[in-house]
């Protein structure tokens, strides 16, 4: 099977004039505002570790330029978590870099908010926290990632192009002008998350698929319901989720799930025995396009 990843390079010399990132072959903005602050929170950590008299030969290091090079084997910035993988990549590369060990979630979330998930391997939680300054918001794992071995996710990519409206600035426009947000988050996230906790640690895939397929669709409706509507999923999106459901009530119960993150390409769930019937079953009612999409 072919697996989705990031790859980050790091190199740090003082002949280096600047900081300097190329993302998928192509130059790209340093300046970032979510970019310098995980830079600067880890090179900070580093100087403090190098005040305790822990330093390493990190010293040598800490004034240098970096050059940072990341390339994803995916679709970016199209609703496949890019941004998670990245941040969570580059976090991970820099504090290898400076010797920073410790809680690193709490600084990849400032990247992206979910590469702080993307610390950690298996079934993961992002925890909201409770102070201000979002300390406390940071990632925890639920369960290893050999903890459910025959669950097996597919991507199927609806359209490679860059969505146009960024996640970031999606969710900050649904926070202004979305009551269902609000209603999702007061009345449904908490009792929603237990009972996915729950079937995780169970294996009940009936349970995890149905959880998994209602809250992406709860998701899109809050972007409907956000004003001016965010409008992430397409026409292909849409047969795919019609798909999973004829496929389900063909067996009469949940084989497959699906889920959407901000961006029109699916995430399927399914246990290890469904994964060449369901793939056939794709093929069929998606004959590929030239370019790879569905």
């Amino acid at each position: 099977m072919f697996q989705l990843k990031t790859t980050t390079s790091i190199a740090a010399s003082r002949e280096f004039t600047e900081d300097r990132i190329w993302l998928n072959g192509k130059e790209d903005d340093i300046n970032h505002p979510r970019l310098q602050s995980c830079l600067r929170e880890i090179r900070r950590l580093a100087r403090k570790r190098r005040n305790s008299g822990s330093e390493d030969g990190i010293s040598r290091i800490l004034n240098d330029k970096v050059h940072i090079c990341s390339i994803n084997n995916f679709p970016t910035a199209a609703g496949l978590a890019s941004s998670a993988a990245g941040y969570a990549c580059l976090v991970y590369s820099l504090a290898k870099l400076y010797g920073v060990e410790g809680e690193l979630s709490e600084i990849a979330r400032q990247g992206s908010g979910s590469a702080c998930r993307s610390m950690y391997g298996g079934f993961v939680q992002w925890l909201m926290g409770e102070r201000e300054d979002g300390k406390d918001s940071l990632a925890q794992q639920v369960e290893v990632e050999t903890h459910w071995p025959e669950l097996r996710i597919l991507i199927l990519v609806a359209s490679a192009e860059k969505k146009h409206v960024g996640s970031t600035a999606g969710m900050q426009t649904s926070v202004e002008t979305s009551p269902l947000l609000k209603f999702r988050a007061e009345s449904v996230v908490s009792g929603r998350m237990a009972e996915m906790i729950e079937s995780i640690r169970k294996k009940d895939f009936e349970s995890f698929g149905q959880l998994t397929m209602k809250d992406s669709n709860q998701f899109h409706a809050t972007c409907l319901d956000t004003f001016p509507p965010i409008f992430y999923l397409n026409q292909v999106s849409q047969q795919i989720i019609s798909l999973v459901h004829r496929y389900n009530t063909h067996y009469g119960q949940t084989k497959v799930a699906y889920s959407f993150d901000a961006g029109p390409n699916a995430v399927i769930f399914m246990l290890e025995p469904t994964v060449n019937e369901f793939v056939e079953v794709v093929k069929r009612s998606f004959p590929p396009a030239s370019n790879g999409d569905l």
